[in-house]
């Protein structure tokens, strides 16, 4: 069996299953587990990120859909070459990761056996029935309800940790230039970790919005997740956008209770490594009943 992974959640959940040894490709963005970090890179950005704001960012995947009408090169004959016979691709955000309608076209033109897979996650359900959906098409069935009993058994204890206590409100955003609030699965992760999302809907896409409309919401804790960023890079995000974060959440700034954290690896992703998103965060907004997130995944922005 051989595996193309165009997403870095189906690279992360085909390693959880243990089925590194099948991966023959994965995308650009893939950059976890180390132990499959070798494999040929079948995307590219039509645009480098490297040192650009995200205003820059944001410009340039608009410019990038209306010319192009997609974010993502793929490399063809690479792919082909490669044969695999199992492709992971997602429809859920068209910026986030090659979409699958594209993949299905190019499969079909040239005339591959491949069968692609969607992974189309919204939710925390669909995250752990797309563990499951990949150990089906695999016949790793074993291996997925395992990784799922595990991720469901945390999700409860951080449940029941929390589960008395008072529920700060939360604002997080997951982007600040323009600021969009969080949907998808991150409404699902604070609630879960004792939290009340002030902006977003879980299951939505995330949104769009202003400062204006953010201002006055006023916060007991700000969480700063912009998607795509790892720690330090979301410390400078943050930065840039000082005086608009001090103006939306004030009281969270001054109790030092605004937090910026890894959105890359353990919040924008729908992959296995959610569950200790939902760890960090019970460790942010209830410090007096669960641990401490670890320096690298999250810290107090001031």
């Amino acid at each position: 069996m051989r595996i193309a992974s165009f997403l870095a959640s189906g690279t992360e959940i085909c390693v959880a299953l243990g089925l590194q040894e099948s991966m023959v490709a994965i995308s650009h963005e893939c950059d976890w587990p180390p132990d499959v970090l070798d494999r040929p890179r079948l995307s590219r950005p039509r645009f480098d990120p490297a040192g650009k704001t995200s205003g820059e960012i944001d410009s340039a995947l608009r410019h990038a859909m209306q010319e192009h009408g997609s974010v993502y090169e793929v490399d063809e004959t690479l792919l082909e070459e490669l044969a695999p016979d199992i492709i992971l691709t997602q429809a859920v955000c068209e910026v986030c990761a090659v979409p699958t309608p594209g993949v299905k076209e190019l499969v079909s033109r040239r005339g591959m056996p491949s069968s692609v897979v969607s992974l189309d996650a919204h939710t925390i359900r669909d995250i752990l029935d797309s563990i499951i959906q990949v150990g089906s098409v695999t016949g790793a069935t074993g291996e997925a309800a395992d990784v799922v009993a595990g991720i469901e058994a945390r999700m409860e204890r951080v449940a029941l940790a929390v589960a008395r206590a008072p529920r700060p409100r939360v604002l997080a955003l997951e982007w600040l230039d323009p600021p969009f609030t969080p949907g998808h699965w991150v409404p699902e992760m604070i609630n879960l970790a004792g939290g009340d999302n002030l902006s977003g809907t879980a299951g939505a896409h995330s949104t769009q919005t202003t400062w204006a409309a953010l201002n006055g919401l006023d916060p007991d804790v700000l969480l700063i997740m912009p998607c795509g960023y790892g720690l330090e890079a979301t410390k400078v995000d943050a930065e840039a956008a000082r005086d608009e974060l001090l103006a939306v959440a004030p009281r969270a700034v001054a109790e030092r209770r605004a937090f910026v954290v890894d959105g890359s690896a353990y919040f924008n992703r729908s992959g296995p490594r959610f569950v200790r998103g939902i760890e960090i965060l019970a460790g942010l907004l209830h410090p007096d009943l669960c641990l401490a997130p670890p320096a690298d995944t999250a810290a107090i922005w001031s």
